[in-house]
């Protein structure tokens, strides 16, 4: 019988690798040399070493079955093969889950009569060896495995478990339980209710999925993933990822490269690293990225989102959602009822399409747009663009050389900086300042659209204080 393993891969968000597209459940043929690292399709035995080739906060995951010819590199777990089915995706629970496994399934078997194994009540067990394993299973146990390669397992009541060593794993799965694992490439997974799982070490990994459970992954490359109601989730670590999916959670990823879900139920979201991105969908929820090119998205009722950081984004699709991205060529979209947008920063932007929203763009070369019914669109940076499409709406760019555009009916247009122009739909009004080279105020005026002047025609204020068509 031919030889399998199964394995773990790594891909980009369209489940591309290096380029290559694959699909779950597809199985792909490489013809010619097999060599790891160089040629073959590659795959990870340990499920926390495609961390290393692929960054939890922007990546896909498999499970994969490699067959046909084999090769194995000595650094990592890495495989090379010449086949490879990919057979499921999975998120970062599972993967915890698979370490965890992983590890256990490579450890010198427990003596049962052994100290590294207690089934009774408020057992102990301690495995301080290389590759050794250490379980409790009964009330109120604990398990203790601070050896390389080393495992610990408890499963009862108020349980504890604890693998300090480098790839060691940790697993409490019962009520209240706690799972802790501080080695490089450690694993914890606490599922029970109110349990906590933490992983310190680099490319570390933390799983609490019970009720008001905590995750944390304070290591490089590490994830932490809280699932339960009123869970929290936290990813300090360069790369790491934070997601907290349940009522009432939390999920903070303060790392470079991080990323930060929160889909629960006024659940909150905060990515503050470099590149960092945030994610709150849930009712009421609220998300931050401050990191340079962070992006923040809530689309939840009554959401925010703030993306303070140079090139960050921020979009709150919600109803009276806000949206802020005050840094340099960041951007801000709120599309709800009532919903806000500003974007402060240098060629910045900011959209509010929702009925009542408001956009704001202050930077130079900003622009802002509120399409919605009794919206309003200012633009104060120099040479910004304002626009307000709905019922009553207002446009204002204040910078020099700044444009306004009122389109919806009732609406007005006002221009007031230095060499200023608008335009506005028939009805509507334009208001035009004309000012001299040191910004005092020569003249300025307001007139209706279709009546004094032409609609939806640009025009500008010359030096005589007289409405002028350009261009």
């Amino acid at each position: 019988m031919e030889k399998s393993i199964v394995s773990y891969k790594g891909f980009d968000k369209d489940l591309k690798c290096r380029g290559y597209q694959f699909e779950i459940g597809g199985t792909y043929e490489h013809d010619g040399e097999v060599k790891a690292c160089n040629s073959g399709f590659h795959a990870c035995e340990y499920p926390l070493d495609v961390f290393s080739y692929y960054a939890p906060a922007d990546s896909r995951f498999a499970v994969v079955e490699q067959s046909g010819s084999i090769d194995k590199q000595g650094t990592d777990s890495k495989v090379a093969s010449s086949r490879l089915t990919v057979t499921t995706e999975i998120g970062i629970p599972e993967l915890v889950k698979a370490a965890i496994e992983y590890t256990i399934g490579r450890c010198n078997p427990i003596d049962p009569k052994s100290p590294a194994s207690a089934t009774g009540i408020q057992g102990a067990a301690s495995a301080t060896g290389d590759h050794s394993a250490a379980s409790a299973t009964g009330y109120q146990g604990a398990a203790s495995a601070t050896g390389d390669h080393s495992a610990a397992s408890t499963t009862g009541y108020y349980s504890a478990a604890s693998a300090t060593g480098i790839r060691g794993a940790a697993s409490a799965s019962g009520i209240q339980g706690a799972a802790s694992a501080s080695g490089i490439q450690g694993a914890a997974s606490a599922s029970g209710i109110r349990g906590a799982a933490s992983a310190s070490g680099d490319q570390g990994a933390a799983s609490a999925t019970g009720y008001q459970g905590a995750a944390s992954a304070t290591g490089s490359y590490g994830t932490a993933s809280a699932t339960g109601d009123h869970s929290a989730a936290s990813a300090s670590g360069i790369q790491g990822a934070a997601s907290a999916t349940g009522i009432h959670s939390a999920a903070s990823a303060t790392g470079d490269y991080g990323a930060a879900g929160a889909t629960g139920y006024r659940g909150a979201a905060s990515a503050t690293g470099h590149r960092g991105a945030a994610s709150a969908t849930g009712d009421r929820g609220a998300a931050s990225a401050t990191g340079i090119r962070g992006a923040a998205s809530t689309t939840g009722i009554c959401g925010a989102a703030s993306a303070t950081g140079d090139y960050g984004a921020a979009s709150a699709t919600g109803d009276y959602s806000t949206a802020s991205a005050t840094g340099d060529h960041s951007a801000a979209s709120a599309s709800g009822i009532q919903g806000a947008a500003s974007a402060t920063g240098i060629h910045s932007a900011a959209s509010a399409t929702g009925d009542y929203g408001a956009a704001s763009a202050t930077g130079i070369r900003g622009a802002a747009s509120a399409t919605g019914d009794y919206s309003a669109a200012s633009a104060t940076g120099i040479r910004g663009a304002a626009s307000a499409t709905g019922i009553r709406g207002a446009a204002s760019a204040s910078g020099d050389q700044g444009a306004a555009s009122a389109s919806g009916e009732h609406s007005v247009a006002m221009a007031c900086g230095f060499e200023g122009k608008a335009k506005a739909n028939e009805g509507s009004a334009i208001v035009l300042v004309n000012r001299d080279e040191d910004g005092a105020i020569r003249h300025i005026r307001c007139v209706i659209a279709g009546k004094e002047v032409k609609a939806d025609t640009w025009y500008k204020l010359n030096d005589s204080g007289e409405f002028e068509e350009i261009d």
